[in-house]
């Protein structure tokens, strides 16, 4: 594809799935992640293509628990890799969380393809893939392998465009889930402790705000943040969004 003018109503999405095609013939993302960025496509226009009051709550939420945690550890599969792989950087670098790539579709290439360019982007460390990888208990597709020292001895995971099967079994583990997820109905959103439906490219940078304004507060003061979330709330309050969004665009 030729430059996209400014001037185009789809420019975002369509930078967005050029992104994602080099990070394919990179080695990075899958056929399957091709398909989850259109279903991601779908929800975020019906939610209006912006960042909404219950998407910044959750973001307070996770990004107080992420700065709570003893060991928290960013989660990266291709998509999120390609999409904005460097913002995923900086959010490790800004709550001293560690980098981890977790697949569903995982070979050994892709996990070094990612590895390799995460460390290009700025990381310093990136686990995934490593001899003597941990199991997550009660989860059979490949992202039970996880690192000893990344996820499986994790308080707090942040993962985003997941299948729901992994977030319940890390709670299952005794963690704290931080999903982003445009799907407020998914398995994912639901069983995680705090979700941010919002278009990950949106939620990522929002997270690295709210770590900046966050930093040097009371742990009392961010433990109430968190204790004062409610997820199902949250969720209802995007598909309320929807719901109304729909309901005046029928009308008019």
């Amino acid at each position: 594809m030729g430059r996209i003018p400014a001037s185009h109503p789809r420019r975002e999405s369509l930078e967005a799935r050029e992104e994602l095609l080099r990070g394919f013939r990179h080695g990075l993302v899958c056929e399957s992640g091709l398909i989850a960025q259109g279903r991601g496509e779908a929800f975020d226009y019906l939610l209006g293509e912006k960042t909404l009051p219950f998407a910044r709550k959750a973001a307070e939420a996770g990004a107080a628990m992420l700065l709570l945690a003893e060991r928290p550890v960013i989660s990266v599969n291709g998509n999120l890799a390609a999409l904005c792989g460097k913002e995923a950087v900086g959010l490790a670098e800004a709550c001293g969380a560690t980098i981890e790539v977790n697949l569903f579709y995982r070979t050994k290439g892709r996990v070094e393809a990612i590895k390799r360019h995460l460390r290009r982007l700025g990381a310093t460390e990136v686990l995934g893939g490593e001899k003597g990888e941990a199991s997550i208990p009660e989860l059979f597709s490949e992202r039970r392998r996880v690192s000893r020292e990344g996820i499986y001895k994790a308080d707090v995971v942040l993962l985003a465009m997941e299948d729901g099967d992994r977030t319940r079994a890390l709670r299952k583990m005794g963690k704290k889930v931080i999903a982003i997820d445009l799907n407020p109905l998914s398995v994912t959103a639901r069983e995680a402790d705090v979700t941010v439906v919002d278009n990950v490219k949106r939620a990522v940078p929002m997270l690295v705000k709210e770590l900046g304004r966050f930093r040097g507060r009371r742990e009392s003061e961010l433990a109430r943040i968190v204790s004062g979330y409610d997820n199902r709330q949250a969720l209802g309050g995007a598909l309320k969004c929807i719901n109304a969004r729909l309901s005046g665009l029928a009308r008019g």
